[in-house]
């Protein structure tokens, strides 16, 4: 029964890719998301799911927001994230490229206050701007105004 209905998923599997597509998503993480769906639906299956409908057809809404579902996680967990597909002719060596900039970088930061350099770089690491705050006593805002202040300097950089 699980297997049935997964190989009827299987011969959908160009029109899930064109759902996620239509989404916003390129090729690669549409093909993600779909091995994704394909795995959550598995999994929901074995738990007694039942996903067809009278005449032996795919329930396509369920299918629907399951990938919706996916690609809206997939968003929210990287918002800032740009999806992009690399090609081989896109490659380009990396000296080239980013030696130069990496240099201006690090001069900005070499010369910035000691404050808002420990600063971009505790945040930067990975840090909440809140939880960092609670930790240290310093205001919310004064950690997010010298970490957007520095983020701003890099930016004109780059």
């Amino acid at each position: 029964m699980i297997e049935e209905t997964i190989n009827k998923l299987f011969k959908k599997h160009k029109t899930w890719v064109d759902i996620v597509m239509s989404f916003g998503c390129n090729k690669v993480i549409a093909e993600d998301l779909v091995q994704e769906m394909y795995i959550r639906i598995q999994l929901k299956l074995e738990k007694g799911l039942d996903i067809s409908y009278v005449d032996d057809e795919i329930n396509y809404y369920y299918i629907f927001k399951t990938l919706r579902s996916l690609f809206i996680d997939l968003k929210r967990k990287g918002k800032n994230i740009k999806f992009q597909e690399i090609k081989d002719s896109d490659v380009i060596s990396y000296d080239a490229y980013f030696d130069p900039a990496y240099d201006d970088v690090k001069k900005v930061l070499d010369k910035l206050f000691w404050y808002d350099k420990k600063v971009f770089d505790i945040i930067n690491s990975g840090e909440k701007i809140a939880h960092l705050s609670r930790k240290t006593g310093i205001p919310y805002y004064s950690l997010y105004n010298t970490y957007h202040k520095v983020k701003q300097k890099l930016k004109q950089i780059l």
